[in-house]
């Protein structure tokens, strides 16, 4: 025989079963107070977090404020000028011992300095006066030691600045070769450029170890909270695992507002800050509090995020009586709520485990049980919200999938010629030669350097230097083959890897056909231009065994045949 249908509907169930929580308004104000202890213990750790990170951040800004005045005080001191601007060897020569001796005092007084260098604007960037540090020894780098510059970004770009302006680059880690302490660790690069009468002469370079800034910073802070540092893109730059830290500089992202989501606002304004509670249903919960600073820089945007991190558990241990006395409240009545779940049982858990079993198949992928979206009561109403609720996110996660391959796209690419960028590059070069070394193959690369690039640059605009980088692309891509890479290092670079090619006939003749390409007449609006290129040829295993071995090999093969007379390629080997 079948039950009669109840029109009496959850609402009206509910109100009668009203009366029975009345005895539970001991233990709903015993986890009030509870609740609010925990709510004022949270609120004034982000009040001490956020006061501590503001401090920090002063603490950098000053930091960097006295090393832009170092940087200030070397490039208006009369003896670089001297330097730069001496026609007289003997002249020359007295200039840059007095510039040794005062980039040697400053190194000596600043700790945190890995190298100051003196750099010419001719001689395609060439180091005139350089001082290392090398462990508790200072370093007079001098002769052939000394090293073309030009290609760097803290110089083409330093040189174009007007006077006074001061470039600050963006932390990296340092992988120029002979650079002593400095070598394969974090670093900021702050230079000036040093004007004569009417033309540039050079600049002065401070290399800062941002290794010892960072943990001048941290020092005195409490074991339990953790500092951290995010660049303006929001990659870590200083976090408590130190495989997160620089991720980018290994080819990865690892972003502050993945692991704080909140943070993403942050890195879209000026300069600002929050606090913000993560995991807070977990045992990994933290509070934290994170400020973006804008460096006052005109030129260039600069700028960072400092954060300090405390776990939940330590802000919250004070509460710990009050939640052993709401615990053994909340027990007492646990029975009535048991009884209560015997008459709601047959009217809710039943929908509501079909809901549940209709949830965890979605969130597993697999195919999803129905849902009971044919009631008339609210559980009816929940149902169908739920099935909408799966539907939206079905269309948000497939979005979401074609966000992340643009963004996988736009990481490795360069963005004004569409060729793969130096990361994806040297990822190719990376897995190629691993297949060459296993296989007993070969490789070669082309180190192309554009001429006349920057005479168009500075005569008619980065508009027309943009037209130009795209159609040198273009030319270099129909040249190669599909299973060859084309790459764009910045600026006027480019580079070229020849899978399975180490013939140099075969070289030669790709080479002379990508001067024959460069060497067509590129038309921007009514001016018709004529570039050429400087061609550097390695090959693997000839010039070198490493990546960086055989990219070097090209770059000087490349600045031979530019100082030949350009518009021809050398090959890195004497002999070929």
């Amino acid at each position: 025989m079948s039950r009669p249908a109840v029109k009496f509907g959850l609402g009206g169930r509910f109100t009668l079963l009203l009366s029975l929580f009345g005895v539970l308004a001991s233990g709903l104000t015993g986890y009030y107070a509870y609740s609010t202890s925990r709510e004022l213990l949270v609120k004034a750790a982000e009040q001490r977090l956020l006061t501590a990170t503001q401090v920090l951040v002063r603490q950098l800004v000053v930091t960097l404020e006295s090393s832009v005045r170092d940087v200030q005080l070397l490039a208006r001191h009369p003896l670089p000028q001297q330097a730069l601007s001496a026609t007289s060897p003997a002249a020359r020569a007295s200039a840059e011992s007095g510039v040794d001796a005062l980039f040697a005092s400053l190194l000596e007084t600043r700790s945190e300095y890995f190298q100051i260098r003196l750099i010419a604007a001719d001689d395609h960037g060439m180091e005139r006066v350089r001082i290392d540090r090398d462990g508790k020894l200072l370093l007079q780098v001098a002769g052939d030691d000394l090293q073309e510059k030009s290609h760097y970004p803290y110089v083409f770009e330093t040189l174009r600045l007007p006077p006074d302006k001061v470039y600050i680059s963006s932390p990296a880690i340092n992988h120029e070769e002979g650079a002593h302490a400095g070598l394969g660790r974090p670093s900021l690069h702050l230079a000036m450029p040093i004007h004569g009468t009417g033309r540039v002469l050079g600049l002065v370079v401070i290399n800062i170890d941002l290794d010892r800034i960072f943990s001048q910073l941290s020092a005195d802070l409490p074991s339990e909270i953790t500092f951290m540092l995010a660049g303006r893109h929001g990659d870590f730059l200083v976090h408590p695992d130190p495989a997160q830290a620089f991720a980018f500089d290994r080819g990865q992202r690892v972003l502050i507002h993945d692991q704080f989501p909140a943070t993403a606002a942050l890195l879209h304004g000026g300069s600002g800050e929050l606090v913000t509670v993560t995991g807070a249903d977990g045992p990994a919960a933290t509070v934290a509090a994170f400020v973006r600073y804008q460096l006052p820089v005109e030129h260039i945007e600069r700028a960072f995020i400092i954060g300090l991190v405390q776990p939940l558990s330590d802000v919250l241990a004070d509460s710990d009586a009050v939640g052993w006395a709401t615990g053994r409240i909340v027990v007492a009545f646990s029975v009535l709520f048991v009884l209560l779940a015997i008459f709601l049982a047959r009217a809710v858990i039943r929908p509501l485990n079909q809901m549940l079993r209709s949830v965890e198949c979605f969130s597993s992928g697999q195919t999803r049980t129905p849902l009971p979206v044919g009631r008339q009561d609210e559980i009816g109403v929940l149902a169908r919200s739920v099935d909408a609720l799966q539907k939206q996110v079905d269309g948000q996660m497939a979005e979401l999938h074609e966000k992340q391959l643009e963004l996988d796209h736009l990481a490795s690419h360069d963005s004004l010629t569409g060729l793969p960028n130096r990361r994806l590059f040297l990822d190719r070069l990376e897995h190629t030669l691993a297949r060459a070394r296993r296989s007993g193959g070969t490789l070669s690369l082309l180190f192309i350097d554009l001429d006349q690039f920057k005479e168009i640059n500075d005569r008619l605009g980065h508009a027309a230097g943009d037209v130009v980088l795209q159609a040198a692309a273009e030319r270099m891509r129909g040249v190669v083959r599909e299973i060859d890479t084309v790459a764009r290092l910045g600026g006027d670079e480019f580079i070229i890897l020849l899978d399975a090619t180490d013939d140099t006939t075969v070289v030669a003749n790709v080479a002379d056909e990508l001067l024959i390409a460069l060497a067509q007449p590129v038309t921007v609006g009514a001016e018709t231009l004529t570039i050429g290129g400087s061609v550097g040829i390695s090959s693997y295993p000839r010039d070198g065994a490493t990546a960086t071995e055989i990219i070097a090999a090209a770059d000087q093969a490349m600045y031979r045949a530019k100082n030949e007379g350009r518009n021809r390629f050398r090959f890195a080997c004497a002999e070929s």
